[in-house]
């Protein structure tokens, strides 16, 4: 068997750059995301952009039962926590993620304001926080938060955002998170995105160049896209300065257009069985470049939001087993097939 490559070694015994292995790096201990939803809209939906929102878009599927606008950014941690610690026993450290919506969409002055709140409940949990050019820290015996995510679309962040989050380094772990869905504009505009591919390139780079941690979400399975156009993706992701990325196999929810497009021409779609996907994100990941960490290979919502495929309601971490089994069966890695001038594998 053909062993991983000594140039990879930075995968810490797994076939991909993993999230877990990444945050062990920088804190010394497994760190798990509570979502909070501080109450932003978005501008497809209140008719800046559009007002029908992106057609595949249901917020609602992916928040937790304590994440509510309602209470407060301090309650959602404290809530959010406990919630984890049932769930995900190993976690003593969390990230603060302003996940639902658009979390950049509201005046600077105003999201320092909303961004502080956490920050408060940050230090309340974390009060020996390391600066940013020591971010490795001994673990406490008492669960923290040990920064923030903060998700939002690419056409929502300028360059006095970047510096105040790049300010804020200094002593909070911060990381910006950008929707991006596609490579392709066809497929952007057919799903009512409201920005163009261009636009999400020129925000990641603006996002590094403030040395700022940066993470991208991308849907596998859009309307329109083969499959050689989705492997053919892998080489222009793998080219941006990029940390992390969340990989979703397309799920239609209840309630959304996509939904009413797939219940009325469902010969429009091809949605991937569990097995097919398994081979197609090896796939993919054989082409990526091995620097960049994947956060998810898979999404999980409740089955109660979802009109697609049953092999969608399993557990992600029983979908990650087997995707890992199948790349040893297969022995292969991330970035087998990656290849540039800094990685000659």
């Amino acid at each position: 068997m053909t062993s991983i490559p000594t140039d990879l070694n930075h995968f810490d015994g797994r076939r991909f750059n993993s999230y877990s292995n990444y945050f062990t790096k920088q804190f010394g201990g497994r760190v798990q995301k509570i979502s909070i939803d501080a109450g932003f809209s978005c501008p497809n939906r209140d008719g800046k952009i559009s007002t029908g929102g992106c057609t595949f878009c249901s917020n609602e599927a992916f928040n937790p039962s304590y994440c509510r606008p309602e209470k407060s950014i301090k309650q959602q941690i404290e809530e959010g926590i406990e919630f984890h610690q049932r769930r995900y026993r190993r976690a003593n450290k969390y990230l603060a993620y302003f996940q639902p919506f658009s979390n950049t969409y509201k005046p600077l002055e105003e999201l320092k304001h909303i961004y502080e709140q956490a920050f408060e409940a940050i230090d309340s949990h974390s009060p020996q926080f390391p600066p940013r050019n020591d971010m490795t820290s001994k673990a406490l015996e008492t669960p923290r938060i040990v920064g923030i995510v903060i998700g939002t679309r690419p056409d929502l962040v300028d360059e006095a955002l970047l510096q105040y989050l790049n300010e804020i380094q200094n002593t909070h772990y911060v990381m910006l998170e950008y929707g991006v869905e596609s490579v392709y504009d066809e497929t952007l505009k057919r799903v009512n995105r409201g920005h163009d591919f261009a636009t999400a390139e020129r925000a990641i780079h603006m996002t590094a160049d403030y040395g700022i941690p940066c993470g991208a979400h991308f849907i596998f399975g859009l309307p329109g896209e083969t499959k050689t156009m989705m492997l053919d993706a892998a080489k222009v992701i793998s080219q941006l300065p990029l940390t992390t990325v969340k990989f979703h196999q397309l799920q239609i929810f209840k309630g959304t257009k996509m939904a009413e497009e797939y219940l009325e021409h469902p010969d429009h779609f091809h949605l991937f069985d569990l097995e097919e996907y398994i081979d197609f994100v090896i796939d993919f990941a054989e082409r990526l470049n091995p620097d960049i960490v994947i956060e998810r290979f898979a999404g999980e919502v409740p089955p109660r939001f979802l009109v697609s495929e049953p092999w969608m309601k399993l557990r992600y971490d029983e979908v990650l087993a087997r995707i890992e089994k199948r790349m040893e069966k297969r022995d292969t890695w991330q970035g087998r097939l990656y290849q540039d001038a800094n990685h000659d594998i």
